[in-house]
């Protein structure tokens, strides 16, 4: 593009240069900018396209947010789920996801809404601008007219060559004649109560159009229920799947409850029934016992009872022999001992009768658990003999 405007830049001061002696070449530019800025319909058309750009913004930015929260459900509840319910969800993510690129890219791609209404916003002002141009630059004798907005490489402009308020002024004319010529139009068709004419092949285009816009939207409408459709159709195998693995879990836990309890219950019977033969064989054996005993009672003849008696009587004998021997012996223990104390060392009046008192206690001591001995032994003898008789 600078190329195009150097070359025309060139080729503007070649002619100037050739024909300086007949006459002086005429240059203007504008400022489209400043133009779009002063003209209350684009200024009003902008802002509700403005209006309808943070709208779309909007949308997809609660799209988004909807699709993380459903990322981090995902991970958060991984562990719980079974990596087929994993995949499927993740795989429902992803369309959504893709559902909500291909918005974007309706609305901001390079063929999307907002280049197309862009687009169709500034057309009309544009071939206003583009005529009125060329209407002051006949009218005034301009050579070239260059657009200050564009991309054209101007180092320098002096006030004088700008005639963007001129054009201003003629599209501001314009489209005040042609609301009047409008008005005029209409009360005159009133008046003569005739319909105006209409302009069929704008019209046609413009029904063309709608039509056009029509189909496509009724095409998004189906692919978007087609899509609706597929997901809850996903959703709804994913809730049967489910149900049908948690319906097969209960049954699994059920089952291995049932086998426990019936292990649990046939040990239990094994158990009782051995608790009831052990018993039974224990009754049975004192039965025997009992019998027994009962048969051997009358066979005991008169001489083993005195037989009997006499062993406890030579016990009893020998018993108490014992205690006496062992009562002596203690008695001679003691009086060695308090010998062999007096011949070791000549004891005091005072701690001679300790000595005694001692000797005497040791001896009453020895006395006592003697008959207790003896009265031991004489007790058992008596326990026999009753439990014999």
């Amino acid at each position: 593009m600078k190329t195009k405007v150097l070359f025309l830049l060139a080729i503007a001061s070649f002619i100037s240069l050739s024909t300086f002696a007949q006459k002086s070449v005429r240059i203007g530019y504008i400022d489209t900018e400043y133009i779009l800025q002063n003209v209350p319909e684009y200024q009003s058309a902008s802002t509700q396209l403005d209006t309808k750009v943070d709208k779309w913004k909007k949308e997809i930015e609660k799209r988004l947010s909807e699709i993380d929260q459903k990322k981090k459900q995902l991970s958060s509840e991984s562990v719980l789920l079974t990596p087929e319910l994993i995949q499927e969800r993740q795989e429902d993510i992803n369309i959504e996801e893709n559902e909500v690129l291909d918005y974007q890219q309706k609305r901001f791609g390079p063929n999307g809404d907002l280049m197309i209404q862009r687009k169709q916003l500034m057309q009309p002002i544009q071939d206003q601008i583009f005529t009125a141009v060329q209407e002051i630059a006949t009218s005034k004798n301009y050579d070239f007219v260059f657009d200050k907005s564009a991309d054209v490489v101007m180092l320098y402009s002096a006030d004088r060559y700008d005639i963007s308020d001129q054009i201003l002024r003629t599209i501001t004319r314009t489209a005040k004649r042609t609301q009047a010529q409008n008005r005029k139009e209409k009360k005159t068709a009133e008046a003569e109560e005739i319909v105006p004419e209409i302009n069929e092949s704008q019209e046609a285009r413009a029904q063309a159009l709608a039509d056009k816009k029509a189909e496509r939207e009724k095409d998004i409408e189906d692919k978007r229920a087609k899509q609706q459709a597929d997901r809850e159709a996903k959703k709804k195998a994913l809730e049967d799947k489910r149900q049908q693995i948690l319906e097969e879990r209960a049954k699994a836990r059920q089952e291995k409850l049932d086998a426990r309890n019936n292990t649990s219950n046939k040990a239990d019977n094994v158990k009782e029934e051995a608790t009831k033969t052990v018993d039974n064989t224990e009754k049975t054996a004192e039965v025997v016992k009992t019998e027994t005993k009962k048969a051997e009672e009358p066979k005991l003849s008169a001489a083993e009872k005195r037989k009997k008696a006499l062993e406890d009587k030579k016990k009893k004998i020998l018993a108490d022999r014992q205690a006496k021997i062992d009562a002596k012996n203690a008695e001679n223990k003691v009086a060695k001992k308090t010998t062999d104390s007096t011949g070791a060392k000549k004891l005091s009046p005072k701690e001679a009768r300790k000595k005694a008192l001692e000797d005497k206690k040791k001896k009453i001591l020895a006395d006592r658990k003697a008959k207790l001995e003896a009265k031991r032994v004489q007790d058992s003898i008596t326990k026999a003999k009753k439990k014999n008789n």
